[in-house]
């Protein structure tokens, strides 16, 4: 339906309408050979038409607006102008396709470092780092159909894991934003075009919780929740939690053994933090726990660190299982309901897209990589399910529903390309795609510009994009800071 594109300075969103996959048909008809190979003045003529055969320009939005802040909600040491960049891996579009949500970000100067209380807002809030580094972040909602921006939320002075969609994520009309200094999941409503905040997590659990506090208790006025003794709501459950599964097992047993170990490690449970989450659907979250080192990256491999993964119910404002990264029945779970974390067709007729849990030959890839880290040195099955369940949360709209990645229909090499829309190395030779009931060759992808020399030293990475179901593809070469973008379309060949 609709192709975006960023602006060159990342301030814009540009809209075009997607052609379909046919578009340039009369354009390239009659090559036999991969384009790449043609001569170069029907090359040129080919790569100066073939963009806006496949796109319609239809709008240019300008998202990152320049504007007045308001004297009333500037922070102290805050710009008088907000500057913010579009973060061009974040995007997130609503299952009509109706909406996009767009991330900018802008980094505050380091002459003008925010009050001490606007980093630490509450007594979870982390410490910021060098890689770490606080920002100003807004979220912006945009009109596809009518290309105008309908709602932007701003957070100041946070940070939110953008790229990738890391720290916000889109279930159906729902969207989650992890707030990793301040420790608070936002979730808001879709709604007519505007972005309803409905709750927040994390010091309250519950919109009326302050009240209650406040009925029970006086603070001083001025005294700030970054001060206060007391546990904060979500936590509160973590441990209660923790502590009742603890207590069960041990009087089950008649050993006190599980309750000494959770008070053992009580203080570490403590100083847990979110890192990242997810929406399960809409009534359940999937949050990621670690520690404070983990979380603003100050360890070097933090996947290999102890983790904790919950299950939370939002309505309830429950906990309903909390599992540590070895965890071997999370491993066994997120084996044979696969789908069910990847949420990665929900406006589809059928959800389930080439995954362990619905594809025998992505089940059998698992296993072969699973064995791979047990027998290695310094492997093992502990370590391969910390590799595995390393992936969770998995971000939002990170999977490709294509048919041509289907290991099913087609086999080919997952190491060059695969149904997760990350960058990947880039190989010497095109891909191969093989029919999987035939094993015939069926077409070839190449990724980069055939003849061109590339230093052995030069990094290559490549991200491609396919449609949902049409035979088109987009593939994004990096080469150091240069960058090749190319089309792949099918060209059949009429004699």
């Amino acid at each position: 339906k609709h192709f975006i594109a960023f602006s060159a300075d990342q301030t814009s969103l540009e809209i075009y309408e997607y052609r379909g996959a046919s578009a340039a048909g009369d354009l390239v008809a009659g090559y036999p050979a991969d384009l790449l190979n043609a001569d170069a003045d029907v090359h040129h003529r080919i790569r100066t038409h073939i963009f806006y055969r496949f796109f319609k320009p239809k709008f240019t939005v300008n998202v990152c607006q320049q504007r007045l802040v308001l004297r009333s909600e500037r922070n102290p040491g805050q710009l008088p102008f907000i500057e913010q960049q579009l973060n061009r891996e974040c995007s997130l579009f609503t299952e009509d396709g109706r909406y996009v949500i767009v991330g900018s970000a802008g980094h505050i100067p380091d002459d003008l470092r925010p009050h001490f209380y606007h980093i630490h807002t509450n007594n979870e809030a982390v410490t910021p780092t060098l890689r770490s580094a606080l920002e100003d972040y807004s979220l912006h909602l945009v009109d596809l159909h009518q290309g105008k921006l309908c709602d932007t939320k701003h957070f100041r002075i946070d940070k939110i894991y953008l790229s990738h969609n890391q720290g916000i994520y889109l279930y159906k009309e729902m969207l989650a934003v992890l707030s990793v200094q301040h420790q608070t999941i936002h979730l808001f409503q879709i709604v007519d075009g505007m972005l309803i905040e409905i709750r927040k997590i994390g010091r309250f659990c519950f919109d009326d919780d302050p009240f209650i506090v406040n009925s029970v208790f006086t603070p001083q006025t001025s005294e700030r929740p970054f001060h206060e003794e007391t546990i904060n709501s979500l936590k509160h459950r973590l441990l209660v939690f923790l502590f009742k599964r603890a207590k069960s097992i041990s009087d089950s047993t008649n050993d006190p053994f599980e309750l000494r170990k959770f008070y053992k490690y009580f203080d570490m449970f403590k100083s847990l933090r979110m890192w990242k989450m997810q929406l399960l659907d809409e009534d359940h979250l999937f949050i990621k726990y670690a520690s404070e080192e983990v979380v603003t990256l100050r360890v070097a491999e933090p996947n290999s660190q102890s983790s904790f993964f919950v299950i939370y119910n939002i309505s309830g404002s429950k906990i309903l299982a909390v599992y540590e990264n070895t965890s071997e029945a999370l491993l066994q779970l997120f084996e044979n309901y696969c789908d069910c974390f990847r949420n990665a067709r929900l406006c589809a007729d059928s959800q389930f897209t080439c995954s362990p849990s619905n594809n025998l030959y992505a089940r059998l890839t698992q296993q072969r990589f699973k064995q791979t880290i047990v027998r290695a040195i310094y492997g093992g099955r502990t370590e391969a399910t910390k590799r595995i369940l390393a992936q969770l949360p998995i971000s939002a709209q990170s999977y490709s529903g294509s048919p041509y990645l289907d290991l099913g229909l087609f086999s080919y090499d997952d190491k060059w390309v695969s149904v997760m829309e990350r960058p990947k190395a880039y190989g010497e030779y095109p891909i191969r795609f093989y029919a999987r009931d035939s094993g015939l060759l069926k077409f070839k992808i190449y990724a980069g510009v055939i003849g061109q020399s590339v230093p052995a030293s030069a990094r290559r990475l490549v991200a491609f994009t396919f449609h949902p179901t049409d035979p088109f593809a987009i593939s994004v070469q990096r080469t150091n800071s240069d960058y090749i973008v190319n089309f792949h379309i099918r060209n059949a060949v009429f004699s």
